[in-house]
């Protein structure tokens, strides 16, 4: 056993104040990775898939899905082992170090397809390469998370924290989708419409695989000088079994306040995913926007984090974390529905207006700002949401709870690509049709299900979130009750 877990759990975390700004930063770039990884696969995959090789929408939904289902027991998974390993480099870095590798390999593979593979046989590749890339994004992803909520125990701190991981999160993914667009989606004389370049879409894989893996492993290493501050695994906690799993999964699931984040966060991902999935279906042929327009979607993206970042902390300064999450929870379900029912009712500039852009910019602007501030919360509540836990069951069990949001970060994906797909499917949306050619009545069956239908599931998750109930003063008395447990603990151990 190592020496490290030798020394108990005697931390709740590695900082009782500010978080130094440059551990801040070396933290976030790892969410800058993911969001890079993401953008890469849940942007594009779909329209490469259907719109590109003639795949059935409703396979790649279901392809993403079935990943999904291995989501389902890896993320929880990982958790629960990070939550309990006993090494020298500590309970996450182990497993962040296994991750870059394997999903730069699949990313580049997924967009890469054998030519002699027809319909059934490219539903089958992107299957087994989502499984693997995906499960390899959880070795990354929970753990990283976790780390996240050890940096700092203060109810404030801990979303300054997540402010700066957010607004990474923000360039990672919107400086990305914007060199997409500039740098990989131009037109060309064989392809006025870049977005249907099959070509595009290998290079693009390998910017971002390699931009991507980089980056992991850069965040993994800047954070490795923290692991003697970070907490430890208790003496008598058992070494991982898959009883154990099955307990330290049962213990999470009896908090309340994670019951009901989770189940809001599973019903938001309904909305998000889907319109993730027809988002370029959507700007290609509902609004008859060129890459070289949509591309000004990603700059005026980072505005809405640099918000977020700047005034979410100060919100849960003045307000408690829940009517935050409850009101940017209503904004973006209000920003994702507008534009496309005003379109759709005659109260929205017609295509190639010169109002049209900068309203579409505008909406954005607000629903990405409504976004950050909800995530920021979501994540800082989920933190303290660990220290709840660890009062109830004596036991750190961040991996657990932060599986959860890395599920269902992807579970989006998943749902959305599923949704997205039979819905495509299902209005029989033409295969690589010309942007301006559709029929009339087709875009508007695609703009209810971007908009009004999209945000249905959302709704029904205003009310598990009305349900949250840990408030600033709970959370002080549940510190002050973990320190003197800790405390109590030190002085009743033997000196070494």
């Amino acid at each position: 056993m190592s020496a490290q877990a030798d020394t108990g759990s005697r931390h709740i975390s590695a900082y009782t104040g500010r978080v130094p700004q440059s551990i801040k930063l070396t933290y976030a770039v790892g969410t800058a990775a993911e969001a890079i990884i993401g953008v890469a696969f849940n942007f594009f995959n779909f329209f490469f898939y259907t719109n590109i090789l003639g795949v059935s929408g409703t396979m790649v939904g279901l392809a993403i899905a079935i990943a999904l289902v291995f989501d389902a027991v890896s993320d929880p998974l990982v958790g629960a082992i990070s939550d309990r390993w006993r090494s020298k480099w500590g309970r996450r870095h182990p497993f962040m170090f296994a991750a870059p590798v394997p999903v730069m390999i699949c990313l580049f593979l997924i967009y890469s397809p054998p030519e002699s593979l027809e319909s059934f046989g490219l539903f089958l590749w992107l299957t087994i390469l989502s499984v693997i890339m995906r499960t390899s994004i959880t070795l990354f992803n929970v753990p990283h998370l976790a780390l996240g909520a050890e940096l700092s125990a203060d109810f404030t701190e801990r979303s300054r924290v997540m402010s700066v991981t957010a607004l990474f999160g923000a360039v990672g993914a919107f400086g990305f989708a914007y060199i997409a667009y500039t740098y990989f989606f131009v037109s060309s004389p064989e392809y006025s419409n870049g977005m249907l370049d099959p070509s595009a879409y290998v290079s693009l894989a390998i910017f971002a695989a390699s931009t991507g893996g980089l980056m992991m492993l850069l965040s993994t290493v800047c954070t490795m000088h923290l692991i003697p501050r970070l907490p430890v695994v208790p003496l008598d906690l058992p070494r991982f079994t898959f009883l154990e799993f099955y307990r330290d999964c049962g213990s999470a699931l009896k908090n309340r306040n994670f019951r009901v984040l989770l189940i809001g966060i599973l019903l938001l991902t309904a909305t998000t995913g889907t319109r993730e999935t027809i988002e370029l279906h959507v700007n290609s042929y509902f609004w008859e926007l060129q890459p070289d327009q949509i591309r000004y979607f990603a700059l005026a993206g980072f505005i809405g984090p640099i918000i977020g970042y700047l005034i979410t902390a100060r919100l849960h300064d003045r307000f408690e974390k829940k009517p935050v999450i409850i009101v940017s929870f209503i904004g973006i379900l209000i920003t994702a529905a507008d534009a496309t029912s005003l379109r759709i009712l005659g109260f929205f500039p017609e295509n190639h207006s010169d109002y049209l852009l900068p309203l579409l910019m505008t909406n954005f602007i607000l629903q990405i700002t409504f976004i950050v501030i909800w995530t920021i919360s979501v994540m800082s509540a989920l933190a303290d949401v660990a220290d709840e836990q660890e009062l109830a069951s004596n036991r750190r069990q961040e991996g657990i709870l932060f599986a959860a949001r890395s599920f269902f970060k992807k579970a989006s994906t998943g749902f959305g690509h599923l949704l997205g797909g039979i819905a495509i499917d299902w209005i029989k949306f033409p295969v690589s049709a010309e942007p301006g050619t559709v029929d009339a009545d087709m875009l508007v069956k695609l703009g209810l299900l971007d908009g009004p239908i999209a945000v249905i599931p959302g709704i029904i998750a205003i009310f598990f979130f009305m349900q949250y109930s840990l408030s600033r003063k709970r959370h002080g008395e549940i510190h002050a009750e973990l320190n003197e447990r800790h405390a109590a603990g030190d002085s009743g151990r033997s000196p070494d």
